[in-house]
């Protein structure tokens, strides 16, 4: 008698999971996008600066550089993470994503530094500020070509489901609402003369910027750390194994992990010992298309046990130590 072909997952699963592969080799146009912007605002805000001495805008300034050097890292990263698996990287490349955004934050929290260190001397010394309205208008210019190119890159990073895009994204947005802030600060030294209202502004700024690089550098670590899907996706996984779960058929030790924008999911199901092992196979080929269809980029590792073996019950743990 002939075996029975397997189960073949939905067509929609292996669709969008195509089309994934083929996208993150797509993905560095938004990163040299993301370094055209930088150099327009870091040439637009340099020149606000020498117009007008104010140190916000000098911090602004300094924070494009930062920006250029982020995205200079994410084409990288992003060339990295679009490799295919390879016999060195049986699961492939996708976790570079989080070296460049981790990267990208500590830079963020470096150039927070420079802004305060800026800031404080000028504090302590304060200067006029010269022609600010031109300076002003330069800075807007730089603002909103930094918003419009935000909004391009958070949209693809959540296509993509790209780290490295996202991070770009709300560095730039940070730096949107922090040049903001600058303008206040210029704008309020206009209108008071009271010159310390601008160094007060850029270390206000550097605090907001601070802020995001921690945010940013803590999402990477827990990349790196194998941190696992979130509840919610973790429900969908159970929801869609619990359809196929017939009487007499459990699992556990069920696990996941991200790695970018690769989902990995694995567990142990438990079947009666009197069943063939082309009838749990079929049940594994069925609960693991179900998983792909339920969920965009995921890897599913099944384990097929008998509820008749003690010692399906004795490995639940990450690590088996038998007696």
């Amino acid at each position: 008698m002939s075996t029975p072909p397997p189960t073949p997952a939905p067509s929609g699963a292996t669709r969008s999971t195509a089309t994934a592969a083929l996208d993150r080799s797509r993905l560095r146009r938004f990163a040299w996008l993301s370094m055209a912007a930088a150099l327009a605002t870091i040439v637009l805000k340099t020149a606000a600066y020498l117009l007008t001495g104010s140190v916000g805008l000098l911090s602004d300034a300094l924070e494009s550089l930062v920006n250029l050097a982020g995205a200079l890292m994410a084409l990288g990263m992003l060339t990295v993470a679009a490799r295919p698996a390879d016999e060195d990287h049986a699961y492939g490349h996708s976790k570079a994503e989080y070296f460049s955004s981790g990267v990208e934050g500590t830079l963020i929290l470096v150039a927070a530094l420079s802004i305060v260190y800026t800031a404080v001397a000028r504090l302590i010394s304060p200067r006029p500020l010269e022609q600010l309205g031109i300076g002003l208008a330069v800075s807007v210019v730089a603002s909103l070509v930094n918003l419009a190119v935000a909004m391009v890159l958070l949209r693809a990073g959540e296509r993509h489901e790209s780290i490295t895009l996202r991070a770009n994204a709300h560095h730039l947005l940070t730096d949107v609402w922090t040049s903001a802030g600058v303008l206040v600060g210029v704008g309020a030294v206009a209108l008071t003369g009271w010159q310390r209202l601008d160094p007060l502004v850029a270390i206000g700024v550097a605090a907001n910027i601070v802020w995001s690089g921690a945010r940013i550098v803590r999402t990477s670590v827990l990349g790196l750390m194998d941190t696992a899907l979130p509840p919610s996706e973790q429900d969908t996984v159970r929801r869609a194994v619990e359809k196929h779960l017939v009487e007499g058929v459990q699992y556990h030790a069920m696990r996941t992990r991200e790695s970018g924008a690769r989902r990995f999911v694995s567990m142990h199901v438990l079947v009666p010992g009197s069943w063939t092992v082309h009838e749990g196979h079929q049940l594994l080929e069925r609960i693991e298309a179900e998983v792909r269809a339920s969920l965009p980029n995921v890897t599913v590792f099944t384990h097929l046990e008998s509820l008749d073996d003690p010692a399906a019950w004795e490995d639940i743990n990450l690590d088996r130590f038998d007696v």
